[in-house]
């Protein structure tokens, strides 16, 4: 017949200290687990929501992020005829030639520069990001030394607060309004006219043309006829796409990161629930004997055992994943590779990870039982009784 499983959680709370002492081990390790998991999808949920599936970015063939494209204006006036692009109540088509371009601020409190996007909009460009609102202020003027500035920036750096003012392309650029992106990309840069900011940073050609399709199910068509004329050279991919691109060499590096350090912390962790277990059944020998002698089989004792070191791990892993959670409060700024401008992002705690992490502090917990449990299930009822 097989052990109640509140015989196991008793003896857990007997040895109060070693349980202590051992989940809190398990704990910072599921705690380091999940936090750099929740880094990484912070950042791919950050880049893949600031773009659109119905919206369509077309860049230079080969070129990595805007910053590094150019789209030449007779390719642009070839693309802006397109009869997929939709058109607003206007009649004009939803479509926005862009400039984007790297420049250097100094952080609020520090004299730390940091890589910062400027990026020139048109009429269709708040149209197209529907997520984009103006929080303080108002739009710049067209045709105006004017600039508005993400939320992120107007906290983070020298000059992004509304009614103050950035020096770059040899003129001072007035931040006339605060735009809230939510948890996008776009809340880390700063906006202004496309036109002007070609003249100041003397740029000829556009970094990217952005529009929405009229149809989500032309996206297919569009990109062949684009892909198989002569007269362009250019990449064609849906918004969401291009930034998911964006954020895979980041996310991907900080998983390995991740997996290193989980796997490193994770043996010393198996070692102290090793350790524990391996105590619970030296001194409970006798027990074990008595137990056996009341007709539980050895495969009642294995279960006993490794049922402890599960709620062991469990426990562990329930306390790490608490921890972590409140991460999510905390938003934190790194370097986007593909860009290198700076990022602003939050940790995200999804159920895929929640779930792993359990997983895995619950594998950590039998890893390390699984040993003492074995032992413990061969113990004869003659040996344990002698020892009682």
């Amino acid at each position: 017949m097989p052990i109640p499983v509140s015989y196991s959680f008793r003896n857990l709370l007997t040895r109060r200290l070693t349980t202590f002492l051992t989940a809190t081990g398990m704990a910072l390790v599921v705690f380091v687990f999940a936090s750099i998991q929740m880094l990484s999808a912070g950042l791919e949920k950050t880049l893949v929501d600031t773009g659109s599936d119905d919206n369509v970015i077309v860049t230079r063939k080969s070129a990595n992020s805007e910053v590094q494209s150019g789209v030449e204006r007779l390719q642009a006036s070839v693309v802006e005829s397109l009869p997929e692009i939709a058109t607003g109540v206007d009649g004009e088509p939803v479509l926005a030639k862009e400039l984007v371009v790297l420049i250097s601020l100094p952080k609020r409190g520090s004299d730390k520069p940091a890589n910062v996007i400027i990026r020139g909009i048109g009429p269709s460009s708040m149209q197209l990001r529907p997520q984009v609102r103006i929080v303080e202020g108002r739009q710049p003027r067209s045709g105006s030394a004017e600039i508005i500035a993400g939320s992120s920036i107007a906290k983070r750096f020298r000059g992004g607060g509304i009614g103050e003012s950035v020096r770059f392309g040899m003129h001072d650029w007035t931040v006339v309004g605060i735009f809230d992106a939510g948890a996008t990309g776009f809340s880390s840069e700063i906006w202004g006219d496309a036109n002007q900011l070609m003249q100041a940073f003397r740029r000829p050609v556009f970094s990217s043309i952005t529009f929405r399709l009229s149809r989500a199910g032309d996206f297919q068509n569009l990109k062949a006829r684009l892909d198989s004329d002569p007269r362009l050279t250019l990449d064609v991919r849906r918004e969401t796409q291009y930034y998911r691109d964006q954020s895979e060499a980041m996310a991907t590096f900080l998983r390995i990161l991740g997996l290193s350090l989980t796997v490193i912390f994770s043996l010393g962790a198996i070692i102290g629930a090793m350790i524990t277990m391996y105590a619970a059944v030296a001194n409970r020998v006798g027990e074990i004997g008595t137990l056996r002698a009341l007709g539980f089989h050895r495969s009642s004792i294995l279960y006993a055992f490794l049922i402890e070191a599960l709620l062991l791990g469990l426990t562990g892993g329930v306390a790490g994943l608490l921890c972590a959670s409140c991460l999510q409060f905390i938003t934190i700024s790194t370097m986007n590779w593909q860009t290198f401008s700076e990022l602003a992002f939050s940790f995200t705690l999804s159920f895929d990870i929640a779930l792993k992490s359990l997983l895995f502090s619950v594998v950590m917990g039998l890893v390390g039982g699984i040993i003492p449990a074995v032992r413990a299930s061969r113990l004869s009822i003659v040996d344990a009784l002698r020892e009682c």
